[in-house]
């Protein structure tokens, strides 16, 4: 996943730094399973030959609008059924399916892996089922070969795609269309085409829409996808925006955010407002987003409280593997470098599922960690007219610290322009 800054472009192409910030949040972490996380160092059972149970019974929908993402071979995976009997989520959305790494048009994990042959994430699958869950599937993500950019037609990117339906007997489908993948026309295509004839060709199956977002709901290529969808006949259960590593700050922002996507979302394909919202979805972050940008509990409640008071189709955030407090590492990919208990935000999302989590005792309130940024004595680098920012950029000026809401040059911090988030003395 991926999100964009603020300033867009209504028409025209924008430029790279208005819709493809730093954003290395769904990349495999080298870490991997290496990184011990206290009460997580759980390992995931496979066996070889494990089923996916194909033909186990769907859940409601709303559980599947509720699937938090999990990557089950990356991040230091925790063991679902243990996510599942803290939280009451019944639903996990398992990150990606990918075009070989080689090259090619049939589906792997993360590139790397082959559906065709996988036992491993069948397992997890079997697990997830095996505690009266399901899951739901997301191809595509940040980084990465997507197979809309190799397989020729949407015939043929839904005939893959297929496979992976048939393996695992899914319900449920997400297509989180982001770069590189977001920007070519002709891959786009591939991927709106082959959604539209999977949810023809499978009864039932719920298809959710994922893409970047601004705080203007969503950027050019955006409202391009929208127009495309709506070209083709086609209307997922959900278009889904992710406000987050694009200049945003709390809650606030991101629902502003979710009410300028409403607004296109009506523009853009004929809708009347109630139509907008059941169609409309939130992807979040938790905790600290690869931007600097902090999302506590507090904020994934506002945000529930929007969506669920205005009807919104889906609430999920990236990830569960970083619904956990950060002790030994503070790698991003496996914790949320926030005040946290074991699998809070996931609580959140099964409170969207209609869910009453269990009950466990909340850490304080926190604030962003203190760290010493790169630069002199307690502040970051000297701001510098003759220099551009990308969002999420911290500098001092004037004795503060100021961070970039987006990507700026030769705007002042506290300037009349708005860009710089004032993060007070240093």
């Amino acid at each position: 996943m991926t999100g964009t800054i603020g300033l867009v472009h209504i028409t025209g192409k924008p430029s790279d730094s208005e819709e493809d910030p730093v954003h290395p949040r769904k990349l495999a972490s080298t870490l991997a399973a290496a990184a011990v996380v206290a009460g997580t160092a759980l390992t995931l059972v496979t066996h070889a030959g494990a089923s996916a149970a194909v033909g186990t019974a769907a859940l409601a929908s709303n559980w599947y609008a509720s699937a938090p993402y999990l990557m089950p071979q990356s991040n230091n995976p925790p063991d679902p059924t243990t996510v599942m009997a803290a939280t009451g989520q019944k639903a996990f959305q398992l990150a990606f399916i990918l075009a070989p790494n080689g090259g090619g048009c049939t589906p792997t994990w993360d590139g790397t892996s082959a559906v065709s042959s996988d036992t491993a994430v069948a397992g997890v699958i079997s697990r997830i089922r095996g505690a009266g869950g399901d899951v739901s599937v997301s191809v595509g993500g940040y980084g990465g070969t997507k197979l809309g950019q190799t397989c020729g037609t949407p015939d043929a990117t839904a005939a893959a795609y297929q496979q992976v339906i048939d393996k695992y007997g899914l319900h449920a489908i997400d297509f989180d269309l982001e770069e590189p993948e977001y920007e070519n026309d002709a891959a786009i295509n591939n991927e709106l085409g082959a959604a539209q004839i999977l949810q023809r060709n499978n009864s039932g199956l719920f298809v959710s829409v994922t893409m970047p977002g601004t705080s203007a709901g969503t950027g050019w290529f955006g409202t391009q996808l929208l127009d495309k969808s709506k070209n083709l006949g086609f209307t997922p259960n959900n278009f889904s925006i992710m406000p987050f590593d694009g200049g945003f700050n709390g809650a606030a922002s991101q629902t502003s955010a979710l009410e300028a996507f409403h607004s296109l979302l009506m523009s853009h394909l004929g809708w009347d407002s109630a139509t907008a919202y059941a169609h409309e979805g939130f992807s979040g972050m938790n905790g600290k987003s690869d931007a600097g940008e902090y999302f506590y509990q507090s904020d994934f409640q506002t945000v529930l409280d929007y969506a669920t008071s205005h009807g919104l189709g889906r609430f999920t955030y990236w990830s569960v593997n970083r619904d956990r407090p950060c002790t030994t590492t503070t790698d991003n990919g496996v914790c949320s470098n926030v005040s946290q208990n074991d699998w809070d935000f996931t609580k959140y999302t099964a409170k969207f599922a209609g869910a009453t989590p269990p009950v466990t005792t909340t850490p304080p309130t926190s604030t962003p960690p203190t760290t010493t940024p790169p630069g002199n004595g307690s502040c970051p680098a000297a701001w510098s007219a003759t220099t551009a920012y990308n969002g999420g950029a911290v500098v001092s000026y004037n004795g503060h610290s100021w961070t970039a809401k987006w990507w700026t040059y030769g705007d002042t911090p506290g300037g009349a322009a708005g860009v710089w988030t004032d993060n007070g003395t240093c």
